[in-house]
């Protein structure tokens, strides 16, 4: 993975004393709010419900153990003990003192980590696929091009300040695990009939309160093109994006009113200055990007391990999480292995506790050459497990409670702090997660569902991504009190769609037992083996939405 040179370190020392400065003045009332809050913003720190929230870079999801100790670390001094993963693959403390975030942010300088650019209006983390560079699936290894990307960003003058937020995210495997399409710049790394490797680029996708799929703007871009191309969308967006009214200031707001074939004709013409310039990446410069991605010592191991394959016959339980939890390796005899983050027992979604985080650098230095990656569905990986070995990884995760099989099902729920600390959000979430687990304990029955996304988000912002769940639930306030509106048949990946509402929303004790209720129409109209977002798609949401209401006692508003 990427180390600092002297660059990186002396910007991120330099900042960090910058901000310890800034906050002490601060703290002496020699900056207003007004003064601090921007200074604060670039540094990841946010004023939530009940206290600071501190935001920390991940950036494409990538941690060693080193930086995961720290990260463990942080949680005991600085916080309650514990932390919370984001689906932008960061982490969030919610429980910071003001006072000591300096000393926070000079802990991850040790270990080559920050909070830069995770707030404000300015280019955020760079997420691509958990499983990058260890993919069966995956053309090239994308890793490099999100470094590019990163060195590109970090502290770029010109788009420090834009019209609001703005996220990238890029994918080179077969099936989009990155969420691609509902990114503000989604790229697609691809070979054209020339066997050139290059670049598709989509804009304008995005969630929020105004979802939108993102459009294609150019099939095939030649790599080297990548920065001189990103420069010129930024560069249209800065001058065009709205500033006078933040709802309508996303670039997906600027590419709809142009519409795409303009905006793509804006970015072809400011292109046509920058291209052939200084931003050219040559071929060395990826050379040199990818080897800071040089793959780990594998041995040279059987496709095929015959005590791994003798221990899923012997137990039940181990297949069953073998099948849900680990993923096909580029590599010969080796996997990768997802740890659920989402346990029974009301825990929420993405959060992990210093000893857990402690536990799980322990597992990567045995297991996986001291390496962790963090998925975009709140989940935490380890990239590169022999199957000799899988077993003894699956009897530790069940220790920490990480052994769930339940990647890719209906309880691997994504949802947002919701109404328990921000203070943006309209509703709880992570009360409405639990009470939905809990009536889907029966990992049998779940397994037996098949794949089903349910994501949910505390307001319009759509941090819990509720667009694309298959279900989404999205809160929403009715006179003061907490109500859950209903989405069907949203997806992400290849064919992302946003899923449509179904009627009046839910008061909080009646979600639980209308998701339970859709999930029995489900069952009703699938045909054999059927997927739910399939089923979704022959049926149309018409049955789904009648079952949801059918209780005569059910309150809606």
């Amino acid at each position: 993975m990427y180390k600092y040179d002297n660059i990186d370190q002396t910007l991120v020392n330099q900042r960090v004393a910058q901000f310890r400065g800034q906050t002490q003045r601060f703290l002496a009332g020699e900056l207003s709010e007004d003064e601090f809050r921007p200074l604060r913003l670039m540094n990841g720190l946010y004023v939530q419900r009940h206290a600071p929230m501190l935001r920390v870079a991940i950036p494409y999801g990538m941690l060693n153990s080193r930086q995961v100790r720290m990260l463990a670390h942080i949680a005991r001094k600085y916080d309650r003990g514990y932390g919370h993963f984001s689906t932008r693959q960061n982490i969030q403390y919610n429980w910071p003192r003001l006072e000591e975030v300096p000393d926070i942010l000079a802990d991850l300088a040790s270990v080559e980590m920050h909070a830069i650019q995770t707030s404000g209006n300015c280019v955020r983390n760079t997420t691509t696929d958990q499983f990058a560079g260890v993919a069966h699936d995956e053309l090239v290894d994308p890793r490099p091009y999100c470094e590019l990307i990163r060195q590109w960003s970090t502290f770029h003058p010109e788009f420090t300040f834009l019209p609001r937020k703005f996220k990238i995210a890029v994918s080179s495997s077969i099936e989009d695990r990155a969420a691609t399409l509902v990114h503000d710049i989604g790229l697609h790394v691809v070979k054209n009939e020339s066997g050139e490797i290059g670049v598709r680029v989509m804009v304008g996708g995005g969630l929020g309160r105004t979802p939108i799929i993102g459009h294609v703007i150019r099939e095939f871009l030649p790599r080297e093109e990548l920065l001189n191309y990103l420069d010129a969308i930024l560069r249209v967006y800065n001058l065009h994006g709205r500033r006078d009214n933040k709802y309508k200031a996303r670039i997906k707001i600027l590419v709809k009113e142009l519409t795409p074939a303009k905006f793509a004709a804006e970015v072809e013409a400011e292109w046509a200055h920058l291209k052939g310039g200084e931003a050219v990446v040559p071929d060395q410069e990826f050379v040199r990007l990818e080897s800071f991605f040089e793959a780990p010592a594998y041995q040279h191991l059987a496709a095929v391990d015959a005590g791994f394959e003798r221990k899923q016959l012997e137990d039940r339980g181990f297949a069953r999480w073998v099948e849900q939890n680990t993923f096909a390796h580029r590599v010969p005899g080796y996997r990768a292995v997802t740890l659920s983050l989402k346990p029974y027992g009301g825990i929420p979604p993405g959060d992990i506790t210093d000893a857990q985080l402690d536990a799980v650098a322990d597992l990567a230095d045995r297991f996986s050459f001291g390496e962790v990656r963090v998925s975009h569905e709140q989940n935490l990986i380890l990239s590169d497990v022999k199957q000799s070995e899988l077993f003894a990884v699956w009897q530790e995760a069940r220790k920490l409670g990480f052994a769930t099989p339940n990647i890719g099902l209906l309880t691997n729920i994504i949802a947002c702090p919701g109404g328990d600390f921000c203070s943006l959000a309209n509703a709880r979430s992570l009360p409405i997660a639990a009470a939905i687990q809990e009536r889907f304990e029966d990992l049998d029955y779940v397994h037996d569902l098949g794949p089903i996304d349910l994501n949910i988000s505390g307001c319009i912002n759509a941090c819990g991504h509720h667009h694309v769940g298959h279900i989404g639930i999205l809160g929403v306030d009715k006179d003061n009190n907490e109500f859950y509106q209903v989405t069907l048949g949203g997806s992400q990946g290849n064919n992302a769609s946003l899923g449509k509402v179904i009627g009046p929303s839910f008061s909080a004790a009646e979600i639980a037992p209308a998701v339970e209720r859709i999930i029995e129409a489900f069952v009703e109209q699938r045909h054999e083996d059927e997927a739910f977002i399939d089923t979704i798609r022959r049926v149309g949401i018409d049955p789904f939405k009648t079952r949801a209401y059918d209780k005569p006692e059910l309150k809606v508003a």
